[in-house]
């Protein structure tokens, strides 16, 4: 049943840490489809950080980031510490990940989700894995974090502490929809 837009959800976030960089190699591209490629974003526009945004998370009620100034935005995008990776695949982003590195020691995945045309494909585990052996290239990183919520898809936390991420903590949050959502989208 569709959540129309102005409703009122109630939802958990999850926070996430791993302490150590996991045992496992970088990722073999997924052995199907055509080739994959991740590329760093120099300097990107806030118009492009917000396609991508929408196309990943328009299903997951991602919509936080919209409220933000556009120069607030660009600020953090052009942030040298602050890195917006595109998963190209077939000639087209098909998903993305962002890593923010501006804490001493502690680097966060701050977003990171593939676009639904993406899903099923792979991909996700293999964005997963490249953003966190990415986040451990950084000397003397200590903790890298992310978090997640029960509006983001449906395996989102399985496959963060699958890659090795122990849960530290859930709070429970609610918001109002600013659009029309199906909650079969959602992981509860």
């Amino acid at each position: 049943m569709v959540r129309p837009q102005g409703s009122k959800v109630e939802y958990r976030v999850t926070f996430l840490e791993m302490r150590a960089r996991p045992p496992y190699d970088w990722p073999h591209q997924p052995a199907t489809g055509a080739p994959t490629s991740l590329l760093r974003a120099e300097a990107p526009p806030v118009w492009y950080f917000h396609a991508l945004y929408d196309a990943v998370g328009r299903d997951h009620a991602w919509e936080d980031l919209r409220d933000e100034p556009e120069e607030r935005l660009s600020d953090w995008l052009h942030d040298p510490q602050v890195a917006l990776w595109t998963l190209m695949r077939a000639g087209w982003p098909q998903g993305f990940f962002i890593l923010d590195e501006r804490a001493p020691a502690r680097s966060e995945i701050t977003l990171l989700g593939l676009v639904p045309q993406a899903i099923g494909q792979g991909l996700g585990r293999f964005l997963a894995r490249t953003a966190i052996l990415t986040a451990w290239e950084r000397p003397g990183l200590e903790c890298l974090a992310v978090e997640t919520c029960s509006l983001d898809h449906p395996r989102a936390l399985a496959v963060y502490q699958q890659q090795g991420f122990e849960l530290v903590g859930q709070e429970m949050r609610s918001r109002v929809l600013r659009r029309d959502l199906d909650p079969s989208a959602w992981a509860e």
